[in-house]
């Protein structure tokens, strides 16, 4: 049987009279200390964003915040493990991905024209067509494709292991550190630790979805790794280059960090 109006009068007035209560004085100096709090705070974010601003530049962003994306990179890279894998998915849970980006490709290219150069830093090792890429053992990964911008996708990838196009310039790589790489046009231009670019999950890629990739997507032969934001996944390219220093980078210059790892 449920509770009479009165006895339901009486629980509220009970549990109204154990809540704690302040006076008007009291409640009067809480609000202005919260606002003094709040204006404090308001300044002091208004100061350190001047401050920020007012370093001196490095690559496009104050220096403060170059040194952070450094550390951040050294952090990563020092947890770095050749044989982690990053998680894969099902091929049904994969579709096509949104084309996001044209740097380099904003023209379309007469495909079987196509030719890629590799070098060692100035000198030229080799020449390759597409048909030097299908003939290599072929691997299919599905991966969710990560974006700086926020959003994600899981993609199907087909093409070959880099390592093992890499295999055949083993003994011309020298003391290289890292791989440069650049569309035909050098419009757009990446460079990555040759540690992921040796990773089994790092291929050079063909087919999107198990069709061949359109040009909007980077046809004929790309750089796909989940390793990696996607800002690092050039498509189209036109060179390879093994150096044994850091190489230019993009957005690296447009304020981004360089090492961009997941």
């Amino acid at each position: 049987m449920g509770k009479s109006d009165a006895e339901r009068r009486a629980q509220f007035a009970a549990e109204a009279a154990s809540v704690p209560s302040i006076t008007k004085a009291e409640h009067r100096k809480r609000s202005r200390r919260s606002v003094l709090t709040g204006a404090a705070g308001v300044a002091a974010g208004v100061f350190g964003w001047r401050w920020i601003q007012g370093q001196e530049p490095d690559n496009n962003i104050p220096k403060v915040l170059r040194q952070t994306h450094e550390a951040n990179e050294e952090l990563w890279s020092s947890l770095y493990r050749p044989d982690a894998l990053a998680p894969t998915f099902d091929q049904s849970a994969s579709s096509m991905m949104r084309v996001n980006g044209r740097h380099g490709i904003r023209q379309e290219i007469e495909l079987d024209q196509w030719s890629l150069e590799v070098f060692n830093n100035d000198d030229l090792l080799g020449t390759h067509e597409l048909a030097d890429f299908t003939s290599l053992p072929k691997v299919e990964m599905t991966v969710e494709h990560k974006c700086v911008e926020g959003w994600s996708h899981i993609v199907t990838w087909g093409g070959v292991r880099f390592s093992d196009f890499a295999a055949q310039y083993k003994d011309a790589m020298g003391s290289a550190t890292h791989v440069a790489l650049a569309t035909p046009d050098e419009e757009f231009y990446v460079g990555l630790d040759l540690d992921s670019m040796m990773h089994s999950q790092t291929l050079l890629a063909f087919e999107l979805q198990q069709e061949p990739l359109d040009q909007d997507h980077g046809a004929p032969l790309r750089l796909v790794t989940p390793l990696k934001y996607g800002t690092k996944q050039l498509k189209r390219i036109g060179t390879i280059r093994f150096v044994d220093s850091q190489p230019d980078d993009f957005w690296y210059e447009r304020g981004y960090d360089y090492y961009a790892g997941l």
